[in-house]
């Protein structure tokens, strides 16, 4: 397999430094451990999975293991709501990241209020930014990889 063209973040330099820039931010956060490495990369494994994406998919299941997210977490993301493996905290986030993967999917409020308030029950501002960053930056790389047609195994670096 092999994309359809070159990433376009890298064809348009200013796109691929903003990106870059979000990604130092996010990934600042993440080293201050505002939010668990380990739930944002079971909430991005989760919108890969919906959006389909290989290439997404394999990068964040490898830092979902480097994060410390177990093999059993790993098998059960798709289905976490039957499953005895992931923290009140890890759902909220896992709720957050279908809902922001399938926005266009709903009527009405694009976040239902009951997902918003197990949220808020976990989670303070910042905490929550990060989270809605971190999901719709996991949406744009999709988005991206999947126009292109980018196969599993390939990275961004």
């Amino acid at each position: 397999m092999q994309a359809r063209m070159g990433n376009p973040a890298y064809l348009v330099p200013p796109a691929g430094e903003a990106i870059g820039a979000l990604m130092q931010a996010l990934q600042h956060d993440m080293d201050q451990g505002i939010v668990p490495a380990a739930t944002l990369m079971l909430a991005g494994v989760r919108g890969s999975q919906i959006n389909g994406g290989s290439a997404c998919l394999y990068a964040d299941a490898a830092e979902a293991r480097k994060a410390g997210v177990t093999d059993d977490q790993m098998t059960a993301v798709a289905a976490w709501r039957q499953s005895p493996f992931f923290t009140d905290a890890e759902r909220a986030a896992l709720a957050l990241a279908e809902a922001a993967t399938r926005m266009n999917d709903r009527s009405g409020d694009a976040i239902s209020d009951a997902v918003w308030d197990d949220l808020v029950k976990h989670y303070d501002e910042r905490q929550r930014a990060t989270l809605i960053l971190w999901m719709a930056t996991s949406n744009l790389f999709n988005t991206i990889n999947n126009i292109i047609n980018d196969p599993a195994g390939t990275t961004w670096n």
